[in-house]
């Protein structure tokens, strides 16, 4: 710390004993405290998940500056936008009163107040960068926090995950300040910074902004309900621009100092692809064009039969790429040039904040899909749920969840698209930005008949929250959830158990696979709210839920289908093939939590004969789901030793058994061949394959 520091140190401690803190100034403005110029350490070992903390460097800051004592609380922010008062309150009961800190802010709604509040006192106001956060907030410190290696009690708001947040005061000005007169630097709320999120440079800096552009803003100090973990003075996070959640607020500086960029680059890790490396040479499929493993050619039978080798699809990255040990959640789409593409969340916890979303390749004529890349990351945030579709004018279409905090319950809708076979990404824009339920991503998303686009999510957190759906009218630019009544119930359909005929606002059973039938309606298969069957061979047993919506998903209503129920680690596919028919992909039983004498299926061979197989089977109907005539295991009899990864680990395959269970995505690219995805395992056959 610069020497120059240590007597504006004992005069800012001065002015807190003279002039005693108070949350209203005249006019209501925020309260200004001064900041001395000089130069410190910033940044962290970056250990483990901390990476984006390091290296360690100099920042100079050459000019002294004002920073706001405490955050921006909502009468000072009402003061520009009296319409907030609307908003206090709708996440959580969180920051109703005037003293509180305001959030459900976006960065655009912080800069807006900084040019209004520079507007009406003739004085230069903006966000802090993220070097004067961090050299603000440390006042000469080099611990944990400003108050030493933990936090005081006066500090902590319930500083831990929890899917339903925990309603704290948010009133600013409590605790102890640090050494320049700043209260809660840790952990009231998250704060906007002015820079883009970027790599430290590796060398000393002179007052930083940061790279001079980006995907995501820099946020800092951690919030409540989050691990005080993240409440560190060196702590890194960052959030889409127009991110509104109730975890994050700003303080405001006052300074004219000329900021420098570092542009180190936005991202610890390089991204997928690039126009060099993906063709985007359209190509003209046709049938069954795709290599045996052993690469020596193209796979034919001369029934038209078709069924090969099942490869993995997770492959682990060389370059530095994070892969944990958890990968799950996998979506499948095929691109114009040819390639398969697949995206999945990797993470230690599922509720983690270090899970990242990945991607993998397999190109037009390889036998092996390509390593592990990163394909999308806010930091700092649980990215649980991604689907990714090809749309009918070749864009592709990716979905994502990104939650607030560290849970995947409380997740933003966020979109970005490709019109160049994946090599590059628009930016991620959220499209639905309410932090609740309802919004967890599912694969299987289709394109309607008169071209709106349907996404599924799970409707809440829990095995039977059932499934809701999210309409674009206008190719995906704009989205809603067409139960107009959401309410903070994630799930109302009737309970664990269903009843024929019940009706609710999601579809019966989470990771739901919904298709469009004939005549306009939807039909919907998902896992859990079994329905006990009323009457044929399956009566009063439970059975996996079908759900049927006439009015575009705004209500479903219930009844049994001739399927097992499926549990967890376990996620079905619901397509309809080219061809016409409906397929289902799903598992006959749950391994560890069906009990024995109900495990298994019945399966016919092709001589008429019967047997008992066990694991993941598809069913077809030609008759909208009213029968499903054939049923076969997904299996070509060959013995097989496989890991399926996350939640199923190893198995064996052979004639009677298949893949026990995993969370299956699934696509049928323009040659006719299926594509079915488990957790780490990709099945390719065809639908002769299936009649055969």
């Amino acid at each position: 710390m610069n020497r120059r520091l240590f007597p504006q140190l004992i005069s800012a401690a001065l002015c807190l004993v003279l002039a005693p803190f108070a949350a209203h100034s005249q006019e209501n403005l925020p309260r200004m405290v001064s900041i001395p110029a000089g130069t410190f350490h910033m940044g962290s070992g970056g250990w483990a998940l901390d990476y984006d903390e390091a290296p360690i460097h100099t920042v100079t800051l050459t000019g002294d500056f004002l920073m706001s004592a405490t955050p921006v609380t909502n009468a000072q922010y009402e003061e520009f936008r009296p319409s907030h008062k609307q908003m206090r309150g709708q996440e959580w009961g969180l920051s109703t009163g005037d003293d509180e800190a305001v959030v459900l802010v976006s960065w655009e709604d912080a800069m807006d107040y900084c040019r209004w509040l520079s507007s009406r006192t003739g004085k230069n106001y903006r966000l802090p960068t993220e070097a004067e956060w961090e050299y603000a907030c440390r006042a000469g410190t080099y611990t944990l926090y400003y108050t030493g290696d933990g936090l005081e009690g006066a500090a902590e708001r319930h500083q831990e995950t929890s899917r339903d947040l925990v309603t704290v005061s948010l009133e600013v000005g409590k605790g102890r300040p640090n050494a320049f007169g700043l209260f809660d630097m840790h952990g009231l709320v998250e704060e906007w910074c002015l820079d883009w999120y970027g790599m430290y440079p590796g060398r000393g800096v002179v007052n930083p902004e940061g790279p001079s552009e980006g995907l995501y803003k820099v946020t800092r100090g951690g919030s409540h309900n989050t691990p005080s973990s993240f409440l560190r003075s060196a702590s890194r996070m960052a959030a889409i621009p127009g991110d509104l959640n109730c975890q994050i607020g700003f303080r405001v500086v006052q300074s004219d100092v000329a900021l420098s960029y570092t542009n180190e680059g936005s991202s610890p890790f390089p991204f997928e692809g690039g126009e060099g490396r993906v063709s985007q040479k359209k190509v003209k499929w046709d049938s069954f064009a795709w290599k045996d493993p052993s690469g020596k050619g193209k796979v034919r039978s001369k029934d038209g039969a078709v069924f090969m080798e099942p490869i993995p699809f997770v492959v682990r990255p060389t370059d530095g790429t994070p892969l944990y040990r958890h990968n799950h959640q996998p979506s499948v789409t095929f691109c114009d040039n040819g390639d398969m593409l697949a995206v999945w969340f990797s993470c230690e916890a599922e509720s983690g904040r270090e899970m990242v979303v990945l991607s993998s390749r397999l190109r037009r004529g390889s036998s092996s899909w390509e390593e592990a890349s990163l394909f999308f990351k806010v930091p700092d945030r649980n990215m649980t749920g991604s689907a990714i579709s090809h749309l009918p004018d070749g864009t592709l279409l990716h979905m994502n969840g990104v939650a607030g905090s560290g849970d995947w319950q409380n997740l933003a809708l966020v979109a970005r698209t490709s019109r160049d076979n994946g090599a590059t990404w628009s930016d991620p824009r959220i499209v639905e930005g309410k932090h609740y339920k309802r919004h967890q991503v599912i694969s299987g998303t289709i394109t309607l008949s008169d071209g709106t686009i349907l996404q599924c999510c799970d409707a809440g957190p829990g095995g039977n929250d059932g499934t809701s759906v999210h309409l674009s009218e206008d190719g995906g630019q704009s989205w809603y959830d067409p139960y107009d009544g959401v309410s903070q119930m994630p799930f109302v359909g009737g309970g664990v158990t269903l009843r024929e005929g019940d009706s609710g606002p999601s579809i019966g059973g989470i990771h739901a696979g919904v298709v469009e039938l004939s005549d306009g309606s939807l039909m919907a298969l998902g896992r859990g709210n079994p329905v006990i069957a009323q009457d044929g061979p399956f009566k009063g047993k439970a059975r996996m839920p079908l759900s049927i919506s006439t009015d575009r998903g705004r209500t479903w209503t219930y009844r049994s289908s001739p399927f097992p129920p499926i549990d967890g680690g376990q996620r079905l596919v619901l397509l309809r093939l080219r061809e016409g028919p409906i397929m289902l992909a799903s598992f006959t039983d749950h391994p560890q939590r069906t009990p024995e004498a109900e495990r298994g299926m019945e399966f016919t061979r092709g001589d008429g004969s019967t047997y008992r197989g066990y694991g993941m089977y598809v069913a077809l109907s030609y008759d909208e789901g009213k029968s499903w005539p054939e049923v076969k295991l997904l299996s070509d009899g060959r013995p097989r030793f496989l890991d399926g990864g996350a939640w199923t680990g190893f198995f064996e395959a052979d004639s009677t058994h298949s893949e026990p269970r995993g969370y299956l995505c699934g696509t049928q690219s323009p040659d006719g061949m299926i594509h079915i995805l488990s957790s780490r395992i990709h099945y390719r056959f065809n639908l002769d394959w299936i009649k055969n």
